[in-house]
Order: C-alpha cells, then structure tokens, then sequence
C-alpha cells in the first residue's frame, strides 16, 4: 500500500487539530467571559436594549455550544480517519452531531435574521444578516449531503469486505 496519501494527510490533521483546539478554547473564553461582559455594558450603556440582554446572551452562548458540538464531532472524525475506521456505522453517531448541531445553530440565526427584518430601519442589518445566513444554509446543506455519501461508502465499503 502506497504511504504518501496518509503522510499527506496527517501534514493536514495536525494543523486542523491545532485550529480546532485553539478555536475551541476561544469559544469557551467567549462564553465563559467575553460575550456575558459585552451584553452586561451593552445594557448599562444602552438602557433600550437592557430586555434583550439574556435572550440574546443565550442565543449567542447555544450557537457556541453548537459549534463546539461540531469542533469535538470533528475530532473524533480525524481520529477515525486516521485509524481508517471512517467508513463505518459508528462515524455516523459524530456525522450526526455535525447535523443536528447545524441544523439548531442555523434555526438561530434564521430566528435573528427574522427579528433583524423585523425590527431594523437600516437596510444594511437584514443584509448583513442574511450574508451570515446564505453561507450558514450552504454549510448545512452540505453536511446533509456529506452525510448521504458517508452512507453511501460505507455501504460499498461492507459490500466490498464482505466479496473479499
């Protein structure tokens, strides 16, 4: 068996290890401090926005979560490639973790888009908003679709284990 592939392919694990725990790290340094101080001045500084302070700290906080779902479903997928168990039933319990955390963090910003649209005299923010939507959609979908192709291989890949 040819090695050059999986060198290839730990020169790109290791650094998306690396990404995935830094930002991981970030993401628990903004929940745990950034954002909950960032809507605590917001709602001092501007005594109009001080009701939505919590609904909008725990929209920010379960979209984080959602992502880490997404960093630690990942992860695990690396290990399992690199122990070439990918193509297997099991991959699918992180496939879909990746799934439903991205449907939820979609239903969240599609629910900020709407109340953006709602709400705002600027055309700038449903535009803005929906330039952070349009993307997040596409991810969605396309992890939908990732995930019929991981079925679909690993249907192939039993297939082909069980003729050799």
């Amino acid at each position: 068996m040819d090695e050059r592939p999986m060198k290839h392919l730990r020169l790109a694990v290791v650094p998306l290890r690396i990404l995935l725990a830094m930002t991981f790290v970030a993401l628990v340094v903004a929940e745990a401090m950034s954002f909950p101080g960032m809507f605590a001045h917001m709602a001092e500084e501007s005594p109009e926005f001080s009701r939505v302070r919590w609904p909008l700290l725990a929209v920010c906080e379960l979209g984080m979560i959602c992502v880490q779902v997404v960093i630690v479903s990942t992860w695990r997928l690396l290990t399992m490639v690199n122990e070439d168990r990918v193509f297997s039933r099991a991959s699918l319990v992180w496939v879909d973790a990746i799934v439903w955390s991205t449907g939820v963090a979609w239903l969240l910003l599609f629910g900020l888009f709407v109340m953006v649209l709602a709400t705002s005299d600027d055309p700038g923010n449903p535009f803005a908003a929906l330039l952070v939507l349009l993307p997040a959609t596409a991810f969605a979908l396309l992890m939908v679709v990732l995930r019929a192709l991981l079925l679909q291989a690993t249907a192939l890949r039993t297939d082909m284990e069980a003729v050799i």
